[in-house]
């Protein structure tokens, strides 16, 4: 986060952006997962697709290669299955997986995941396996900071599956690695035309003035790479989401910019005569404020934004889960899986402080919280109507700030889309076949359907009636005989037909953490109190 706040003023002033300092440590070599087989048969799940289908089972899944070959009803709930009828080997190289009685679902896209960052002290490896470990296996990056040429590279070795980690799709940060600073429409032009030669799919904005934002995004659709945007405050004034839409921008993440879009009382936030931009606590609590000063939910101005957005086709990636330590600072800092996976490196940079970018815990409390939470209110009704009236809504984390954990926080945004208002086949349809759709790719993933990538996963407890099952840490729950359980987590995440237990890539990652305490000597200790020497 503080390289997003270094590349947020650097766009602001025109500097150029170069990311050296920032690269994480290259992923090592692939020794897990089985596969890929010449045929890979998942035998006996209920299926939980994204077509807005209800739940179907027995059925049985034929991959041949890297793709779904077959998907065959084999029988009916709680009768035997005539293994007459089900698919046969077809080769010497077939994995049987047995997996009765469990539940599929398309494999997971995270719309906003970050790899990482030298800052955190988190290398690829523990934030590829924490997202396969919890079903992710297509990611779009918004710019992490690594070159583009790092992120470019990982993103052919996962799609030769090289490396342990999801699909990639690289959205390069606008200007990053520019040898000069972009001041004409032109420089704008050119850099998208490089971004494109080097491998990116598309690219990231924080905001930029609007002929130099415009003439990039109008380049980038002549290309045909699809864009995102993080509004930010010291730019949205001049090009809010409802203008960058209209000059081409495919999608907006986070809130930003979308309140700005529906002011009808004012032209601008309503800052207080001491707001300062560079003091965390100023921006994120006045920001928890920002929906009250947008039109009214069902007002005509609340329809006329959303009505063109629609018409644009435009998606929106809230990442509600990012900015929920906002509204419930204790809940996200005392999640229960910081003391197993978070590592040290990473705790230390979620710490309260004045210089550092998201640590805006200075002075928080129920008046700020009260604020978010009604802000929350607003924003997840607005992103309810879109989904209700036809519009794309995907899943994204932005995992890596704030107290947000790689993978967890994934499972918590499809929690939080739940209590926005979405049905659980929606979330799931949320969650695979909407973000499919934003990055192009529908044709290929998104959906458990013949001539797709073999990109599943596979779950023991029903997620639809409990989505805390996905969690690595499982959920809680009380056996006949009163004992105390957990069940839940991932069994298997399945990518281009190779299957790799989940549990076990969080066991690798638990194990790192460990190893990083030892080494460290550090313990996860909450802000204020000093650890216990021993």
């Amino acid at each position: 986060m503080r390289m997003i706040k270094y590349v947020l003023v650097c766009l602001m002033m025109g500097f150029s952006l170069t990311y050296t300092s920032a690269q994480v440590k290259d992923a090592p070599n692939r020794e897990e997962g089985e596969g890929p087989f010449d045929t890979l048969i998942v035998r006996g799940v209920t299926l939980i697709n994204s077509t807005g289908a209800p739940p179907l089972g027995p059925i049985d899944i034929v991959v041949v290669k890297n793709k779904i070959h077959r998907i065959a009803q084999v029988g009916y709930p709680g009768v035997p299955i005539d293994d007459k009828s089900r698919p046969k080997a077809t080769s010497k190289n077939t994995k049987i997986l047995d997996c009765s009685g469990m539940y599929a679902l398309p494999g997971f896209v995270d719309m906003h995941g970050h790899i990482g960052g030298s800052a955190q002290g988190t290398p690829s490896e523990y934030v590829f396996k924490l997202w396969m470990g919890h079903g992710i296996t297509t990611v779009r990056e918004p710019g992490s900071g690594n070159s583009i040429k790092w992120t470019v590279d990982h993103k052919k070795k996962s799609l030769a599956n090289q490396i342990t980690a999801p699909r990639i799709l690289a959205y390069t940060t606008f200007g990053q690695g520019s040898g000069i600073p972009i001041t004409t429409e032109e420089e704008a032009r050119a850099w998208v035309r490089k971004n494109a030669e080097n491998g990116a799919d598309g690219i990231k904005f924080f905001g930029a003035p609007p002929h130099i934002f415009k003439a990039a995004l109008d380049e980038n659709k002549k290309i045909g790479l699809r864009s995102a945007c993080h509004h930010a405050q010291l730019e949205v004034a001049r090009m809010n989401v409802l203008g960058t839409a209209q000059a081409g921008l495919t999608s907006m993440e986070h809130w930003y910019g979308l309140p700005e879009a529906l002011f009808d009382d004012r032209t601008l936030q309503d800052y207080p005569a001491d707001y300062n931009y560079q003091n965390e606590q100023h921006r994120f609590e006045e920001a928890g404020k920002l929906w009250k000063q947008a039109a009214l939910p069902g007002s005509e101005r609340w329809y006329k934004v959303m009505d063109e957005l629609l018409k644009l086709d435009f998606t929106l990636d809230p990442t509600f889960n990012i900015y929920e330590a906002s509204r419930d600072l204790m809940r996200a800092r005392r999640a229960e899986w910081h003391e197993d996976y978070t590592l040290p490196s990473l705790w230390r940079f979620y710490a309260p402080s004045r210089i550092s970018h998201g640590s805006y815990w200075l002075d928080w409390g129920t008046e700020q919280e009260v604020s978010w939470r009604q802000n929350y209110q607003l924003w997840m009704r607005f992103i309810n109507e879109y989904k209700n009236r036809g519009g794309r809504v995907t899943t994204g984390s932005d995992s890596g700030f704030i107290y947000q954990l790689y993978g967890f926080a994934y499972i918590r945004e499809l929690e939080l889309l739940r209590e926005a208002g979405f049905h659980p086949l929606e979330v799931v349809r949320s969650a695979t076949i909407k973000g499919a759709e934003a990055l192009g790719m529908d044709s290929q993933i998104g959906s458990i359907e013949i001539g797709k990538l073999a990109d599943i996963v596979i779950v023991k407890e029903n997620p639809l009636a409990n989505f805390q099952t996905l969690y690595g840490t499982g959920a809680i729950r009380v056996t006949e005989n009163n004992d105390v359980v957990r069940v839940g987590g991932v069994e298997y995440t399945i990518k281009d037909g190779i299957v790799y237990n989940a549990k076990e890539l969080l066991k690798d990652v638990k194990d790192m953490v460990e190893k990083a305490k030892k080494d460290s000597g550090e313990e996860i200790v909450q802000p204020g109190i000093k650890a216990q020497k021993p």
